[in-house]
């Protein structure tokens, strides 16, 4: 199940530089793309804001 980013992203940027599939883009919040998501959990390892979690 592929890692999901929520409301509370603060758009900083720290989960992109970790993902090592690229699966992270930018926006006015972060988006995880569920298709390439290996479901590593690193982007929720760095997130200061705690709004990254493993999908349902």
């Amino acid at each position: 199940m592929a890692y999901v980013i929520s409301d509370e992203c603060v758009a900083c940027g720290t989960c992109q530089g970790e993902c090592p599939t690229s699966s992270i883009s930018e926006g006015d919040i972060y988006v995880i793309e569920p298709s390439s998501c290996i479901d590593c959990g690193a982007c929720a390892d760095v997130c200061p804001a705690g709004a990254i979690s493993p999908g349902e």
